[in-house]
Protein backbone atom coordinates (compact mmCIF):
# COMPACT_ATOMS: atom_id res chain seq x y z
CA UNK A 1 0.00 0.00 0.00
CA UNK A 2 2.82 2.44 0.90
CA UNK A 3 4.54 1.68 -2.42
CA UNK A 4 1.35 2.69 -4.28
CA UNK A 5 1.15 6.00 -2.42
CA UNK A 6 4.84 6.65 -3.04
CA UNK A 7 4.43 5.87 -6.76
CA UNK A 8 1.44 8.24 -6.98
CA UNK A 9 3.37 11.01 -5.22
CA UNK A 10 6.35 10.48 -7.53
CA UNK A 11 4.07 10.60 -10.60
CA UNK A 12 2.52 13.88 -9.36
CA UNK A 13 5.99 15.32 -8.76
CA UNK A 14 7.13 14.37 -12.27
CA UNK A 15 3.94 15.83 -13.78
CA UNK A 16 4.50 19.05 -11.82
CA UNK A 17 8.09 19.17 -13.06
CA UNK A 18 6.88 18.84 -16.64
CA UNK A 19 4.51 21.77 -16.10
CA UNK A 20 7.33 23.83 -14.63
CA UNK A 21 9.36 23.37 -17.83
CA UNK A 22 7.04 25.75 -19.65
CA UNK A 23 9.10 28.46 -17.93
CA UNK A 24 12.47 27.10 -19.04
CA UNK A 25 14.69 30.18 -19.22
CA UNK A 26 17.78 28.18 -20.16
CA UNK A 27 21.06 27.79 -18.34
CA UNK A 28 20.98 31.28 -16.77
CA UNK A 29 17.44 30.86 -15.40
CA UNK A 30 15.61 34.08 -14.54
CA UNK A 31 18.75 36.09 -15.30
CA UNK A 32 18.88 34.91 -18.93
CA UNK A 33 18.56 37.27 -21.91
CA UNK A 34 15.20 35.71 -22.78
CA UNK A 35 13.80 37.09 -19.51
CA UNK A 36 15.61 40.50 -19.49
CA UNK A 37 13.93 43.83 -20.19
CA UNK A 38 15.75 47.17 -20.55
CA UNK A 39 13.78 49.98 -18.93
CA UNK A 40 13.85 53.64 -19.94
CA UNK A 41 16.41 55.47 -17.77
CA UNK A 42 15.61 57.58 -14.74
CA UNK A 43 16.94 61.16 -14.86
CA UNK A 44 18.21 63.24 -11.98
CA UNK A 45 18.50 66.90 -12.84
CA UNK A 46 17.39 70.15 -11.27
CA UNK A 47 13.82 70.81 -12.43
CA UNK A 48 13.73 67.80 -14.77
CA UNK A 49 11.19 64.97 -14.49
CA UNK A 50 12.61 61.75 -13.04
CA UNK A 51 10.58 59.52 -15.38
CA UNK A 52 8.49 60.11 -18.47
CA UNK A 53 5.78 57.58 -17.52
CA UNK A 54 5.01 54.91 -14.89
CA UNK A 55 6.86 51.62 -15.20
CA UNK A 56 4.69 48.50 -15.46
CA UNK A 57 6.72 45.51 -14.31
CA UNK A 58 5.97 41.81 -14.19
CA UNK A 59 6.90 39.77 -11.13
CA UNK A 60 9.62 37.27 -12.01
CA UNK A 61 11.06 39.34 -14.86
CA UNK A 62 14.68 40.52 -14.91
CA UNK A 63 15.12 44.27 -15.52
CA UNK A 64 18.02 46.63 -16.17
CA UNK A 65 17.61 50.35 -15.60
CA UNK A 66 20.04 53.25 -15.80
CA UNK A 67 19.90 56.23 -13.46
CA UNK A 68 21.55 59.27 -15.01
CA UNK A 69 22.42 62.45 -13.06
CA UNK A 70 23.40 65.59 -14.96
CA UNK A 71 25.24 67.16 -12.00
CA UNK A 72 23.02 70.27 -11.89
CA UNK A 73 22.23 69.55 -8.22
CA UNK A 74 23.04 67.06 -5.49
CA UNK A 75 20.07 64.69 -5.76
CA UNK A 76 19.03 61.29 -4.48
CA UNK A 77 16.36 58.73 -5.24
CA UNK A 78 14.79 57.17 -2.18
CA UNK A 79 12.32 54.31 -1.98
CA UNK A 80 12.84 51.62 0.61
CA UNK A 81 9.48 49.99 -0.19
CA UNK A 82 10.43 49.62 -3.85
CA UNK A 83 13.86 48.22 -3.03
CA UNK A 84 12.28 45.68 -0.66
CA UNK A 85 9.84 44.57 -3.40
CA UNK A 86 12.64 43.58 -5.77
CA UNK A 87 15.72 41.37 -5.66
CA UNK A 88 18.74 43.43 -6.70
CA UNK A 89 21.33 41.52 -8.71
CA UNK A 90 23.80 44.40 -8.85
CA UNK A 91 24.31 48.13 -9.03
CA UNK A 92 27.10 49.18 -11.39
CA UNK A 93 28.74 52.55 -10.71
CA UNK A 94 31.73 53.63 -12.82
CA UNK A 95 32.36 50.02 -13.81
CA UNK A 96 32.32 48.85 -10.18
CA UNK A 97 29.75 46.12 -9.55
CA UNK A 98 28.07 46.26 -6.15
CA UNK A 99 25.89 43.36 -5.00
CA UNK A 100 23.98 44.76 -2.03
CA UNK A 101 21.79 42.91 0.44
CA UNK A 102 19.56 45.96 0.72
CA UNK A 103 19.23 49.53 -0.52
CA UNK A 104 17.21 52.48 0.70
CA UNK A 105 18.43 55.23 -1.62
CA UNK A 106 21.05 56.25 -4.19
CA UNK A 107 22.55 59.75 -4.05
CA UNK A 108 24.48 61.55 -6.78
CA UNK A 109 26.73 64.43 -5.67
CA UNK A 110 27.98 65.01 -9.24
CA UNK A 111 27.13 64.01 -12.78
CA UNK A 112 27.25 60.26 -13.23
CA UNK A 113 25.43 57.09 -14.07
CA UNK A 114 24.45 53.94 -12.22
CA UNK A 115 22.84 50.83 -13.66
CA UNK A 116 20.59 48.71 -11.48
CA UNK A 117 19.70 45.15 -12.49
CA UNK A 118 16.94 43.44 -10.56
CA UNK A 119 14.10 40.96 -10.57
CA UNK A 120 10.66 42.31 -9.68
CA UNK A 121 9.14 40.19 -6.90
CA UNK A 122 6.30 41.62 -4.78
CA UNK A 123 3.21 42.91 -6.64
CA UNK A 124 2.07 46.42 -5.76
CA UNK A 125 2.68 50.09 -6.53
CA UNK A 126 5.94 51.71 -5.43
CA UNK A 127 7.76 54.99 -5.94
CA UNK A 128 11.33 56.19 -6.11
CA UNK A 129 11.35 59.89 -5.31
CA UNK A 130 13.70 62.77 -4.68
CA UNK A 131 13.65 63.32 -0.89
CA UNK A 132 12.00 66.58 0.12
CA UNK A 133 10.30 67.08 -3.23
CA UNK A 134 6.54 67.04 -3.66
CA UNK A 135 5.82 67.28 -7.40
CA UNK A 136 4.60 64.33 -9.41
CA UNK A 137 7.46 64.80 -11.87
CA UNK A 138 9.99 64.34 -9.06
CA UNK A 139 9.27 60.64 -8.67
CA UNK A 140 9.11 57.43 -10.65
CA UNK A 141 6.12 55.12 -10.25
CA UNK A 142 6.64 51.34 -10.46
CA UNK A 143 3.68 48.96 -10.71
CA UNK A 144 4.56 45.31 -10.23
CA UNK A 145 1.89 42.82 -11.27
Amino acid sequence: MKAGILAAALAALVAGGAAAQQFDYGFAGLMGKANRVELAPLTLGSGKPVAEAPYDLKSGTYYKMKIVADGSAELALSGGDFFRAIWINEIVINGIEVRPMGVHSLEFDNAGEAEVSFIAIVPGSYTLSIPGSHGDSQKAQFNIR
